[in-house]
């Protein structure tokens, strides 16, 4: 498979229209209003976007020289509505089935996850019967005939288990994912200790407050 090197926003883009196809297959293709709805939502997205509609269109026009996006055009209404070919599609090279579909999708649209984050947000897409199920889909698309599309991460302090990441905007920087990794294990690890300060304080003070009536009465 040729390298894509898809820049973020081709990648959300065609994350959101793959999400779409089968979560409200009736809206599908989505209008450019729909489609940048969609690229901005705060929910299922990571990182969250806020895209205009001449970003997302510029991204479309992108993509659809890369012929990785069909454009239908209304001409009576003058609305163009936007579909994938991107996997799945008699001009794509990528055939994926349900379950490589919807990691796919989550990978594209969420960055790194774990198999148990992938299996928990895939309902609407796909249900696996458990994370072994998510992790046997995702050696499939690690161990292809042709280049790999994802990649198993290194794992990181405070994880049980390895994220995993797509390759369709190029190869991953190892050393940055872990650097940016412990430092939001750091962060983590600093908000957890200030939460333990706060309950002992207000521990203090209730004991204090105790104390107080118990003078008083």
């Amino acid at each position: 498979m040729l390298a894509m090197n898809l820049s973020a926003n081709e990648a959300r883009v065609i994350g959101c229209l793959m999400e779409k196809s089968v979560t409200t297959p009736d809206q599908y293709p989505l209008t450019l209003n729909a489609l940048t709805n969609a690229c901005n939502q705060k929910s299922g997205r990571n990182p969250v976007m806020s895209l205009n509609q001449g970003t997302v269109q510029h991204t479309v026009r992108e993509l659809e020289n890369k012929r990785l996006i069909h454009v239908e055009e209304n001409f009576k209404r003058g609305v163009e509505k936007y579909s994938q070919r991107f996997c799945n599609s008699n001009f794509s090279e990528l055939q994926f089935d349900a379950a490589q579909y919807a990691i796919v999708c989550l990978l594209l649209l969420r960055g790194p996850q774990t198999p148990g984050e992938i299996r928990a947000r895939s309902p609407r897409l796909h249900g696996f019967e458990d994370n072994s199920a998510v992790v046997s889909s995702l050696n499939t698309l690690i161990e292809r005939d042709a280049d790999a599309l994802v990649i198993k991460l290194p794992r990181t302090p405070g994880r049980k288990d390895s994220e995993y990441m797509h390759l369709f905007c190029g190869p991953v920087d190892i050393e940055a994912y872990e650097s940016n990794a412990q430092a939001a294990a750091g962060s983590s690890s600093s908000a957890r200790s200030s939460v333990a300060e706060l309950e002992q304080r207000i521990t203090v003070l209730e004991d204090t407050v105790e104390e107080l009536k118990k003078l008083l009465e």
